[in-house]
């Protein structure tokens, strides 16, 4: 089965999210999950030669699960309708920043970052942030960078600035955020582009220097 079957499969079960139809049609299913984990060894190993901490991971430790955690949700749909994968220093569980592929009809991106960090890497993330501004502002204005990403995802911010700052602090909209993530969309035929790996390690390059300045902050 080919890349360019992710989509019709994702869309087939988006609209038959039972665990009748997933059993039918589990063997489709395990041998998209090898094709990425193939897509991910692929990158890694690309990407490897900028990034060294992601060089040696595992791709199957990689990739998220497809079921669904229904416990605590009131839509009780028992699988995802996309899948993904997230790689970093120390493994997918690991609070490093670093780099995501997501895949979904109609919505397929790249990330990186740090999502959601717990609040006592937070708090090591601003405080790199208030000492070294300059080099996240140089980060963060690359031309590159701003063109492929816009800037740093909004997501969750905080309406004040944390109270160990001043309100006027250069840099008060980045205090102000509780995940530092950038999200760079791409179209699902390039799915099935042969282009796919090398589009992905360039994008993910040029998060390398965001997950650098981020991940000095737990050093």
């Amino acid at each position: 089965m080919s890349r360019d079957k992710f989509i019709p499969f994702l869309k087939k079960l988006k609209s038959n999210n039972n665990k009748e139809w997933f059993d039918k049609n589990r063997a489709d299913y395990t041998v998209l999950r090898e094709a990425l984990i193939l897509i991910i060894d692929e990158i890694t190993k690309k990407l490897g030669k900028t990034d060294k901490d992601i060089e040696s991971i595992d791709p199957r430790k990689s990739i998220f699960r497809i079921n669904r955690d229904i416990r605590f949700s009131n839509d009780k749909s028992p699988y995802k309708s996309n899948m993904g994968a997230y790689f970093s220093a120390g493994g997918k569980k690991s609070p490093h920043a670093g780099y995501y592929l997501h895949i979904e009809p109609g919505n397929c991106f790249l990330a990186g970052g740090m999502w959601h960090p717990e609040a006592d890497i937070l708090k090591k993330v601003r405080q790199e942030i208030d000492y070294n501004a300059k080099i996240l502002t140089k980060i963060l204005g690359a031309k590159n960078f701003k063109g492929i990403f816009g800037s740093l995802s909004e997501e969750d911010k905080l309406v004040r600035v944390p109270k160990d700052y001043v309100a006027e602090h250069p840099l008060a909209e980045f205090l102000k955020l509780k995940s530092f993530v950038v999200i760079h969309s791409f179209d699902d035929k390039l799915l099935s582009d042969k282009k796919l790996i090398d589009y992905c390690v360039q994008v993910f390059k040029e998060i390398y220097p965001l997950n650098s300045f981020l991940n000095a902050s737990l050093d």
